[in-house]
């Protein structure tokens, strides 16, 4: 299994980079294994001591992403909580993971009967409902959002590359169109009032820039 060859070569890997120290596949209790990740702000998932992160070394498998991120929740085991946020409950296997900006990525809008977002490379087997009136264009670092489920945080990260799709159908207040936000979201026909819903998710610390710093 490829998942299994990745881990292999990082078993006993000790990672302590700014964050709590931890070892790859370590067993704090009989038959527990802990496995820690990273998701970057193109919704793209590896193992967090992954030295170089690009396409070729992330997860592609479908079936592994799904199972990942339909058990990502919250990190309330009283463990890693401070540096990894967010944990995915596999059987016996603890999967810990921190992100770049939002540990959901949209990567994909399905067009169809109903429109729908889908993340973190799960193609239909992750998404959302689209909701063109929630998006939500931050005011510092320009990065755009879309509502998410309550379990994964509430807020997802749209990736650039859609983001960039979606961008000329936002509209804004006369001679704003280079410094302000938008107003509206012009789909489907319809001129949509964006309700700015998710604004309250960003508290002035985040400024919704990423660990490195990133914007857009």
């Amino acid at each position: 299994h490829a998942l299994a060859a990745v881990r292999r070569q990082t078993a006993g890997y000790t990672c302590s980079r700014n964050i709590a120290a931890y070892i790859q596949g370590q067993s704090p209790e009989p038959r527990i294994r802990e496995y820690f990740y990273y998701i970057d702000h193109q919704g793209q998932l590896f193992l967090d001591d992954t030295k170089v992160k690009n396409f070729v070394t992330c997860f592609k498998d479908k079936q592994f992403l799904v199972f990942f991120f339909t058990r990502l929740r919250s990190n309330q085991s009283g463990r890693y909580g401070e540096d990894f946020p967010f944990i995915s409950l596999c059987g016996r296997e603890r999967n810990f993971l921190r992100c770049d900006d939002r540990p959901i990525v949209f990567t994909q809008l399905l067009q169809g009967e109903q429109q729908l977002l889908s993340y973190c490379g799960g193609a239909e087997k992750l998404v959302v409902p689209f909701r063109p009136e929630a998006l939500f264009m931050h005011p510092i670092s320009g990065r755009l959002y879309h509502p998410c489920s309550e379990r994964s945080g509430d807020v997802g990260l749209v990736r650039s590359a859609l983001a960039i799709e979606l961008s000329p159908f936002f509209v804004y207040a006369q001679d704003q169109s280079q410094s302000g936000q938008p107003t509206h979201f012009l789909w489907g026909g319809q001129k949509h009032i964006l309700t700015n819903e998710l604004a309250g998710h960003f508290p002035p610390e985040q400024e919704g820039v990423g660990e490195h710093g990133e914007l857009g």
